[in-house]
């Protein structure tokens, strides 16, 4: 039998004891090596942190501020006001998901999410965070206004400070998550230069509808700070169907995670919740809303329609409280709130579609003008 030997070639040891370590190692390490990344790599990176329809849609419910607003805005101001509320969206989405990488492991809705998968290092995303959570309110500030640019900044303290916080603490973090996602329409308001409090320059005025006063409408008066409040509650309350019906179907991985959610907790609740906000949408849009000044009294009309199917949606939710039910209130959220905010534009104080659109010319009709 061939002896083995004692002793060995020193090279061949070291080598043996290199290639050991560098598969040891290769095997144990926690982070896997990032390689350099593409222009448009990086740009796919930094959208899935934004999370872009998240954000487009934070940018266009900012937009219906601005659209519905009495006060004109300039070109430059309407694309400053889009790009810094996009930056501070894309800051807060990005801060939220470098907090809960071990808690979006474990949801299989989350889990491929770039931060999970190693995609970008921490480091990485939370210098795009800080990038961007600085340019943005800074360019509110600077091409908008500084209440603006406050109301931006507010935003990403509450979402990816405060929210964050109460996802894994209290099921009172929706009430907070609600807050955050109604702030972007004030901020198209501010942006135009409404104000957002009463003062002696700016009360509260009253459109009561023409079978109650007989006072026609001044639309000097339609800057109101009624009109933002409005708005904000109606962006609050339809989040809550809208979350509550999505929470229901993923309930079991909020659960796995860690998160304090009213669907994990009490089922019957979360729908009672959000059948009541389905409820309170109604006199929303069919009293306040005109109310304020924001639209005409047909909108009170107009929008009953809608209400009603997210209403009858959400009384089958609280009632079956089924997986079923739950979907449809979802879905039925998706297309409510653009619904809704079109039905605005269409029935929005002081403005004549028909003669904006060249149908009816007043001004030839009153001077006998004729083609």
């Amino acid at each position: 039998m061939q002896r083995i030997p004692l002793c060995m070639n020193a090279s061949r040891l070291g080598f043996f004891n290199r290639s050991i370590l560098t598969r040891s190692t290769a095997f144990t390490s926690p982070y896997r090596h990032v390689e350099a990344l593409s222009p448009p790599q990086l740009l796919k990176l930094y959208g899935q942190l934004s999370k872009s329809r998240l954000t487009l849609l934070v940018v266009l419910t900012a937009m219906s501020g601005v659209a519905l607003s009495p006060l004109h805005a300039t070109v430059p101001t309407l694309l400053s006001t889009a790009v810094g509320t996009a930056l501070c969206s894309a800051s807060a989405n990005t801060l939220n998901q470098l907090q809960e990488i071990p808690f979006d492991a474990q949801m299989a809705r989350t889990r491929m999410r770039p931060l999970v998968r190693r995609a970008i290092t921490p480091l990485h995303a939370a210098g795009f965070a800080v990038a961007a959570g600085v340019s943005g309110p800074l360019m509110l500030w600077t091409m908008v206004n500084p209440t603006t640019a406050l109301l931006g900044a507010a935003n990403i303290a509450l979402y990816s400070g405060v929210y964050t916080w109460m996802k894994r603490k209290t099921i009172y973090n929706t009430w907070v998550g609600s807050i955050v996602g109604a702030l972007p329409p004030l901020m198209g308001w501010t942006a135009c230069g409404g104000q957002l409090f009463p003062s002696s320059s700016y009360p509260i005025h009253l459109f009561l509808p023409s079978f109650i006063s007989s006072i026609p409408v001044d639309t000097a008066l339609i800057d109101n700070v009624l009109a933002p409040f409005a708005f904000f509650m109606l962006l609050f309350s339809w989040q809550f169907p809208h979350f509550n019906g999505l929470s229901h179907l993923v309930r079991a991985s909020y659960a796995q995670a860690g998160y304090r959610m009213l669907a994990v907790s009490s089922p019957r609740k979360n729908s009672l919740v959000a059948l009541r906000h389905a409820v309170l949408l109604v006199p929303i849009c069919s009293v306040l809303i005109p109310l304020s000044g924001l639209t005409t009294w047909t909108f009170a009309l107009t929008s009953l329609v809608p209400n009603m199917i997210c209403t009858q949606a959400a009384w089958q939710f609280w009632r079956i409280g089924g997986e079923k039910e739950a979907r449809l209130v979802f879905r039925h959220s998706l297309w409510y709130l653009p619904v809704i905010m079109a039905l605005m534009m269409l029935h929005k104080q002081g403005v004549d579609w028909v003669k904006w659109l060249g149908i009816r010319d007043d001004d030839r009709s009153q001077l006998g003008i004729s083609d």
